[in-house]
């Protein structure tokens, strides 16, 4: 069944020929907040350098699951986990791990820009400064500029690098920290709606970077956008009351998903 929902959303562009190395095993997923339950036995495999949307309405678990993947639930004191997080071969909660330089190899975007109150260099060279990875300035120049052509920013601000960070548009402080999230050479990169809080304008050139992206890091993102994941993801997960439903390309999930409930979800007649 197509509906005027479907013809809104473009999958034309989406590739699902190409067989993609899995980088990320999840299995048997729980987490809690006290005694609320907010996942419930979650297996998900992510694949490398391809881009993974997590959709779904909203309170369904897409951010508690996306957190587990750099362990930011930690931080939460009623949170607990309970299950497997396998990266590169790693279980990334198992106790020996040092959590500080696992979240160097996942950096984060959050839902709204969030420089640092610093300059515009200062929030890019903030993480290889503090992971000690550069000896010399020359090094350190050579990364932040790096860093933001990688993130599309470098030709409009590369003459405002003393410039607060926070003096940017919206746009251009999200790309800042997208910047920053790449000089510390991740392999993931975690975006948790990236684009909520800004304008069509700059959500466009936000998805032309994850498409850019996408060919040097494995990117998975949360969107309550549905055309929005069909325009910027290989894959898509849907999940709905903490359970994750159905899990695929992203054309199949949209032009002819196997579970009903995601057919219901992505036409548009519950959400």
């Amino acid at each position: 069944m197509v509906t005027e929902m479907d013809q809104n959303i473009n999958i034309d562009d989406v590739d699902t020929k190409m067989e993609k190395k899995s980088l990320i095993h999840c299995t048997d997923v729980n987490v809690f907040y006290d005694d609320k339950q907010a996942l419930f036995n979650v297996d998900l495999n992510i694949n490398e350098k391809e881009v993974t949307s997590l959709i779904g309405p909203s309170g369904c678990g897409k951010s508690t699951f996306i957190r587990c993947l750099n362990r930011m639930n930690d931080v939460i004191e009623t949170c607990s986990f309970n299950g497997s997080i396998i990266i590169n071969g790693q279980d990334i909660y198992d106790p020996e791990i040092d959590v500080v330089e696992l979240r160097a190899k996942i950096g984060m975007v959050f839902q709204k820009p969030n420089p640092f109150p610093k300059s515009v260099f200062d929030n890019v060279a903030y993480g290889p400064k503090l992971h000690g990875r550069f000896l010399n300035k020359s090094d350190m120049n050579n990364k932040v500029e790096d860093s933001l052509i990688k993130a599309g920013l470098w030709d409009e601000i590369k003459d405002r690098l003393n410039e607060p960070g926070t003096a940017l548009s919206g746009g251009q402080q999200q790309r800042l920290c997208i910047a920053r999230a790449i000089a510390v050479d991740p392999e993931i990169i975690l975006m948790d709606e990236p684009c909520s809080a800004l304008d069509p304008i700059a959500t466009a050139r936000i998805e032309e970077l994850i498409d850019e992206l996408k060919v040097n890091y494995t990117i998975v993102i949360v969107t309550h956008s549905m055309q929005q994941a069909a325009r910027v993801s290989q894959r898509t997960a849907f999940f709905h009351l903490g359970n994750l439903i159905e899990v695929g390309d992203t054309g199949k999930i949209f032009r002819s998903p196997d579970n009903e409930q995601t057919e219901a979800y992505v036409t548009g007649r519950y959400g």
